[in-house]
């Protein structure tokens, strides 16, 4: 399945390259290669931003009513099945979809997989990759290989000097980049107050704790390459949620 995802993508990812190669996008320290990823992951932003956008809608909508669900809650706390039924019936009148959050992750889902693949297997899926010399990222040699890989007989991200158990020996950034920039993306989305009850709050809560966590785990042995997939559209989604909580003067009364 994950091929099915990855052949598409690697194609994009070579044609990218080829345009920031091309326009002379290519540093000792900063590749052509980790730009076009960059890029590649921008796009793919803009191309779900409209379901994102359509998500925040929905959440701010479920923060509205709110006081409503709470009041049945109170009303039909003895009765789990009418509760069910007069809580569909608020979404409907309302037009809210409690699932709609889920819809952006499911669809950057394979996105991950495919990148994850493509980034695994450049000779297979990016085949001009193998003329590529220069795969650096700033601290690191080669981001199709994970920060702890030795690659040519060097350690691929900085050395710390001494192995620190599940981590390694190199200095962890990215995974930490990583898990700061999902804490706070989780954090921002978390405050439009969108779920229905405390124990809802307390789930969130806790995947707020625990996803960051993850995040920085599967950073440590994941090609570096997919790390800043996930970093840059981390950041994206941030600025993106931060400009939908300002408060609508501030943006000129846009809704």
């Amino acid at each position: 399945m994950s091929k099915i995802f990855a052949k598409p993508l690697g194609m994009l990812l070579n044609f990218i390259y080829g345009v920031v190669n091309s326009i002379g996008l290519d540093f000792k320290y900063c590749s052509a290669y980790a730009i076009a990823i960059i890029v590649t992951t921008i796009i793919f932003k803009f191309i779900i931003l409209p379901l994102s956008l359509k998500q925040m809608k929905s959440m701010k909508e479920m923060q509205k009513i709110q006081p409503m669900l709470k009041e049945l809650q109170k009303k039909y706390k003895n009765d789990a099945q009418t509760l069910n039924i007069k809580t569909m019936e608020l979404y409907k009148e309302h037009k809210v979809n409690p699932f709609g959050s889920c819809l952006p992750l499911l669809i950057q889902f394979p996105i991950i997989i495919g990148f994850f693949t493509a980034l695994r297997n450049p000779d297979i899926y990016v085949a001009s990759y193998n003329t590529i010399i220069n795969k650096a990222f700033f601290w690191i040699n080669d981001i199709g290989a994970a920060p702890n890989q030795v690659v040519d007989g060097v350690l691929n991200g900085l050395n710390l000097g001494f192995d620190i158990p599940f981590i390694g020996s190199a200095i962890p950034i990215l995974a930490l980049l990583a898990a700061a920039t999902t804490f706070m993306q989780s954090k921002l989305m978390s405050n439009t107050g969108a779920v229905a009850d405390e124990k809802a709050m307390a789930t969130q809560k806790t995947m707020n704790t625990f996803m960051p966590v993850m995040i920085f785990f599967f950073a440590l042995s994941f090609p570096a390459g997919l790390t800043l997939y996930w970093i840059v559209g981390n950041i994206f989604q941030i600025v993106q949620q931060y400009l939908i909580n300002l408060p609508k003067k501030e943006l000129g009364g846009i809704e």
